[in-house]
């Protein structure tokens, strides 16, 4: 297969539908698109019902293109990342990877155009990342929830209001800044470096004001973005978490027990931001974000320090301290609702706790003038009770 033939296939899937996120390529399904958060099978002619192991395989050898280096790692941990550029049209992450004997790969499109804060409608706190001098912010959720878009936003803020030095290190690079006010040095790893660790090891003698780690993957790496932080760095990452808690939790599961009460110490005084994201679906199609923000204030700091307790979880912390621009799941997602972005019923599928997204809901009725229960029928008083019954007529 030529690579004018891996460009067409490509192509092709990529203008079969709006909103395309990924191409698919699985051994036994047609050749698939993810569009709005659904997968489509994209049309071929002659037409391809299902694809072959033999068809995959030649697929994921020409995307890795006789690179040793992948080609290794495919063998020997079974999956490997690439990047791989179709010209003039789309930037692709790569992930080639063994299921069942058989090769699959998933293309995720990168977007060309850097986003800003105010296209993306980012909660007022993005901003206020950017302003950061020092310490950890961090961006998490699942994969494919736009945490990489959230971060080259606040990049791209960095890059309109301040003269700093910033380096990346991802996997593989996603968007390319231009140089503004900033100057960028964008790394990728396997081309530019071989671990996170080391390329932030490094990055520390190439004088950034600000460094971007792809992602927070080991122990090392995050004892190194925690002693950056810590020597006035600004260090932004991503986590796969699902909320501001479980974030804290993960990277002190990273470390032993007996290393935990200096990591808390260390974190508390580090931690800048850590903002947490979903993709829901959205009323008349497409997909819009939710988030929870956390900042940090010293309820925070001491709730790090000693662990959460009743009466005082992250997640109180931060609907008590709204006002302060941070926001939780359930209260972003009732302002969601508010501005009929999603529907009722997607509200309280994505809520972390169904009770207050419900009581949020109600609220938002009421306002509206809209019935906040069914009810209201069910709970006239039957005037009959206690009458006696009227006796049947025999015919």
């Amino acid at each position: 297969m030529r690579k004018q033939e891996i460009d067409y296939i490509l192509t092709k899937m990529l203008d079969s539908h709006n909103n395309v996120s990924d191409l698919n390529i699985t051994v036994g399904r047609p050749f698939q698109v993810e569009s709005s958060g659904q997968l489509t099978g994209v049309p071929f002619d002659p037409p391809i019902e299902k694809l072959t192991p033999f068809q995959t395989e030649v697929f994921a050898m020409n995307l890795i293109n006789q690179d040793r280096r992948l080609t290794e790692i495919l063998l020997t941990e079974g999956s490997c990342d690439s990047s791989y550029e179709l010209p003039g049209k789309a930037r692709f992450r790569v992930n080639i990877f063994s299921q069942r004997g058989n090769y699959s790969i998933v293309l995720r499109k990168l977007e060309t155009k850097i986003p800003t804060c105010k296209e993306l409608n980012l909660p007022e706190a993005f901003f206020k990342m950017s302003a950061e001098k020092n310490g950890i912010i961090l961006v998490t959720g699942a994969t494919g929830s736009g945490k990489s878009t959230s971060l080259a936003a606040v990049l791209n803020e960095i890059n309109e209001q301040k003269s700093v030095h910033v380096v990346t290190l991802e996997d593989p690079v996603e968007f390319s800044h231009p140089h503004k006010k900033a100057t960028f040095n964008q790394r990728e790893l396997g081309g530019d470096f071989d671990a996170f660790a080391s390329g932030l090891r490094a990055a520390l003698r190439q004088a950034p004001k600000v460094i971007l780690v792809g992602e927070m993957r080991d122990r090392e790496t995050v004892e190194i973005a925690m002693s950056a932080a810590e020597t006035g760095h600004l260090v932004l990452s991503t986590l796969h978490t699902v909320d501001a808690g479980q974030t804290i939790n993960r990277i002190l599961g990273m470390f032993p027990s007996e290393e935990e009460n200096q990591i808390r110490i260390r974190l508390a005084e580090t931690v800048r931001w850590i903002a947490c994201q979903r993709l829901l679906p959205k009323e008349g199609g497409g997909r819009v974000a939710a988030f929870e923000v956390m900042g940090t204030n010293l309820r925070i700091k001491d709730t790090i320090l000693n662990g959460e307790s009743e009466g005082k979880t992250f997640y109180e912390i931060i609907q008590a301290a709204r006002a302060f621009g941070m926001i939780t799941f359930d209260d972003y997602i009732v302002e969601l609702y508010k501005e009929s972005l999603i529907s009722e019923e997607t509200a309280k599928a994505y809520a972390s706790n169904k009770g207050i997204v419900g009581r949020g809901i109600d609220t938002v009725k009421s306002e509206r003038g809209q019935a906040t229960t069914d009810l209201l029928g069910k709970l006239e008083v039957d005037k009959d009770y206690g009458k006696p019954a009227t006796p049947k007529k025999p015919w």
